[in-house]
């Protein structure tokens, strides 16, 4: 398997010629939503980041020591979505405890997490191309980096539109969905470059 021999290659297709947001079309919600405001983009880019990383490696594990051991690989939707729940939950308990401003920052971003589908997408395609554990952290990570740097640009070029006078028919969501299909156009452009993962 490719995931196997070049986890680096997983990990710069996951970004650019396999973004989980732009090739794929998982986690539209909360990028159309939050991308309007720059700082919030961030916030919520950062916390996907690590949750996409770290639960990506849990739901390996569970995968691997539990469901395919016990030949329960059909429960892997259930298992993952509480893996994922959990997590974002002691996650949130964790900052809450050690740093009431972080918390206050992040607000309803960490809970927004629990429902973002490119999680769980990252967790099935890792099953699905049979990553090994070091494939799946590059992939996670990879995954969570490129749909942090969508959701920038989005927040970049809608603040950059603020500015300028648009047909009224473009304006709101009319805008943000061309724009999100040329970005997408421009992430596939990237696949002569890197093998796709």
């Amino acid at each position: 398997m490719e995931g196997n021999l070049y986890p680096l290659a997983v990990f710069f297709g996951a970004i650019f010629t396999n973004n989980i947001l732009l090739v794929n079309y998982l986690g539209m919600c909360p990028f159309l939503s939050i991308a309007k405001e720059f700082k919030a983009s961030v916030g919520l880019g950062i916390a996907v980041i690590f949750v996409m990383t770290v639960t990506s490696v849990l739901n390996w594990a569970v995968y691997e020591f539990i469901l395919e051991p016990f030949g329960l690989e059909y429960l892997r939707f259930i298992m993952f979505i509480m893996v994922i729940a959990a997590f974002v939950q002691l996650v949130e308990m964790i900052i809450e405890r050690v740093s009431e401003n972080l918390y206050a920052a992040l607000g309803i971003f960490l809970p927004l997490i629990t429902v973002n589908c490119s999680i769980l997408g990252v967790s099935l395609f890792m099953v699905i191309r049979e990553y090994t554990l070091i494939a799946t952290l590059f992939f996670g990570l990879g995954s969570g980096l490129g749909w942090f740097l969508a959701i920038l640009s989005m927040a970049g070029i809608l603040e950059k539109l603020r500015k300028a006078r648009l047909p009224k028919g473009l304006e709101g969501p009319g805008i943000t969905l061309i724009i999100t299909g040329i970005m997408a156009l421009a992430f596939m452009g990237f696949a002569g470059i890197l093998p796709i993962s």
